[in-house]
């Protein structure tokens, strides 16, 4: 019995977006990067989230009327937190590589 999910299988909710004029499993050599892609994207968004906050502190400094501390608080946390993810997964990687190369073969 397989109860994996496949694109086809899955809720409607939960299908992945693809571009336009791709199918669901059709397999391109650009779209499905994997892992690396995956992480590629996560570490666009820290990066985009810490941007965010540093141009919001900014505005804040400057006494921008249109930005409030809230939103600038809940900007540098949500960056604060990304951060913190990313690296514990870094931490993981790196244990992971060094378990791997201290295994007997």
């Amino acid at each position: 019995m397989n109860l994996r999910l496949t694109p086809n299988t899955m809720p409607v909710s939960l299908q992945p977006r693809l571009p336009a004029g791709h199918a669901a499993g059709e397999v391109t050599g650009a779209g499905n990067e994997g892992f690396a892609g995956a992480l590629k994207s996560a570490l666009g968004s820290v990066s985009a989230a810490q941007n965010d906050a540093s141009r919001l502190q900014r505005e804040v400094q400057l006494e921008n009327p249109k930005v409030s501390l809230e939103e600038t608080m809940v900007a540098i946390q949500k960056a604060q937190i990304g951060f913190q993810a990313t690296l514990h997964v870094r931490n993981r990687m790196v244990q992971a590589y060094t378990d791997i190369m201290n295994m007997q073969v």
